[in-house]
């Protein structure tokens, strides 16, 4: 089993800017991709941000420019950095990782989600 731990989720001021991370334990041999989700209030879950192994970055148009993914292969943990938040990105966010266990079995694992509330 994998679990994801994620933290950093608040309120804040609209303009303002929340750090998140999702700490990664458990079977793990390795971890590929990593990513961010979010759910905001009535709509469905949609992707926000991915990054690989080696540290390439893709963002959804929606928070490009204004958010940055990272991780920390050592940790087996993943960042969201996110600036100049404002009210659409209220939602519950979402941490993934697609790992291999010691027995080489492929793991598609799932944070139990963090609220972001951008206050105006």
């Amino acid at each position: 089993q994998v679990q994801l731990v994620e933290s950093g989720g608040g309120v804040v001021q609209a303009g303002g800017s929340l750090r998140l991370s999702c700490a990664a334990s458990g079977r793990i041999a390795s971890i590929a991709n990593m990513g961010w989700y979010r759910q905001a209030p009535g709509k469905q879950r949609e992707w926000v941000a991915t990054i690989t192994r080696g540290g390439s970055t893709n963002y959804a148009d929606s928070v490009k420019g204004r958010f940055t993914i990272s991780r920390d292969n050592a940790k087996n943990t993943v960042y969201l950095q996110m600036n100049s938040l404002n009210s659409e990105d209220t939602a519950v966010y979402y941490c993934n990782a697609d790992s291999m266990t010691p027995q080489l079995q492929f793991v598609r694992s799932w944070g139990q989600g963090t609220q972001v509330t951008v206050s105006s």
